[in-house]
């Protein structure tokens, strides 16, 4: 990729601003639910009926939307167009002698709302009583078709497109010749088809989920971890990924109910965040209502549920981001959190991550650690990035 722009990008600021007009359909339609019945109470089946409804009465009548939107606001936001997309982006400047630039990708169903606790941590470290010589200035797009990253009938983008996008926010518009980084879900397939693409530009990545190809390999004696894994992933590929195969398959014919009922839009979320989270059950005590109404906001206020799709679609439809029997040999760190849905054991990661400078076991979190342990994820994405300075 060029490192000097083909055309003047103007990156102008931003400020979240939902229309009063949007929260006033909101709580009519919060007010206005049909309920399903259930077959039984609990969550075998799916959402809890009557978690739902309490959640549901507190986002109509507590939750407080302009607090958390004035919240947000307190990060520095812009948009850029760029690839036919206005692109959404937190900018914050490190305080430090060095700081690195550091690329924050969040996944589904997810938003850059996860990392209003760890970007001060990472920008200014020395206010949490760590070294400022590991500040990094950080920049956390919404992905494309995500949140402020989505209008109606934009072009729809690929884990790859949105890797190039990246690449060319980094370098292109804000001028950053080499970067880190770092993500779980989509950010971490994001942060891997970096390194592979643009090993020139990417001086590492840190991520939380790897990203290897669901297939067993054909080798003759598999060791015992590797056949524990492969039994993992089997009831995963079973009782987990219903949601894959519909979003994967038919994402216009979903957009249609999470588009129109917010209760619906909750649900399918809320399912995720205590199903992938280590919050023993109980998601609110883990995340707090708050957090999770908010991030159900963001899809909602912004209407961009059935494009948060497409990069299902796109892998369901194409091949993987890493082509058969290459590798990535960019640095790589990787934090294995216990409650992660799918923890391949190192000899199958490094059939794909080439160049594994740092493995680290997390004490607690899941699929989301930058929600659940900000402080334990900053902590190891500092000790990886000083290995790459």
């Amino acid at each position: 990729m060029s490192t000097t722009t083909s055309k003047p990008y103007s990156p102008k600021p931003f400020r979240i601003a939902v229309p009063d007009a949007t929260l006033v359909d909101l709580k009519k339609r919060l007010q206005d639910v049909r309920w399903p019945d259930e077959v039984a109470p609990g969550w075998d089946y799916g959402v809890d009926l009557q978690y739902l409804r309490s959640f549901v009465d507190y986002w109509r009548d507590e939750y407080d939307w302009r607090k958390h939107e004035a919240a947000l606001n307190e990060l520095t936001q812009y948009t850029v167009e760029i690839d036919s997309i206005n692109l959404h982006y937190i900018h914050v400047e490190g305080k430090g002698p060095d700081p690195i630039p550091l690329l924050l990708t969040h996944g589904w169903p997810s938003s850059f709302a996860d990392f209003r606790k760890i970007i001060p941590m990472l920008t200014d470290p020395a206010s949490f009583g760590d070294d400022p010589r590991d500040a990094f200035t950080v920049v956390a797009p919404s992905m494309p078709g995500h949140g402020f990253s989505f209008s109606p009938n934009q072009r729809r983008f690929s884990i790859p497109e949105i890797s190039d996008t990246f690449a060319k926010l980094m370098v292109d518009v804000l001028g950053y010749r080499t970067f880190g980084s770092q993500g779980g879900d989509w950010g971490a397939f994001v942060s891997s088809r970096l390194a592979y693409a643009y090993p020139q530009n990417v001086r590492g990545i840190q991520i939380s989920l790897l990203t290897i190809p669901r297939e067993r390999p054909a080798v003759d004696t598999p060791t015992q971890e590797e056949n524990e894994f492969f039994d993992q992933l089997a009831d995963w590929l079973k009782e987990e990924t219903g949601y894959i195969q519909i979003m994967g398959t038919k994402p216009q014919t979903l957009a249609y109910a999470l588009s129109d009922s917010p209760v619906g839009l909750a649900a399918w979320i809320l399912e995720k965040f205590r199903s992938w989270t280590d919050c023993d059950g109980d998601a609110d005590a883990w995340l707090g209502r708050d957090v999770l109404a908010t991030n159900i906001m963001l899809y909602w206020a912004t209407g961009a549920i059935g494009s948060s799709f497409w990069p299902y679609y796109a892998r369901h439809h194409g091949p993987w981001m890493v082509p058969p029997g290459e590798r990535i040999h960019v640095p790589c760190g990787y934090a294995e959190f216990p409650k992660e849905f799918l923890r391949p054991p190192r000899s199958l990661a490094e059939r794909m991550y080439g160049n594994i400078t740092r493995w680290t076991k997390m004490e607690r979190g899941g699929h989301f650690p930058a929600l659940e342990q900000p402080e334990e994820l900053a902590k190891e994405i500092r000790a990886f990035f000083r290995t790459v300075r």
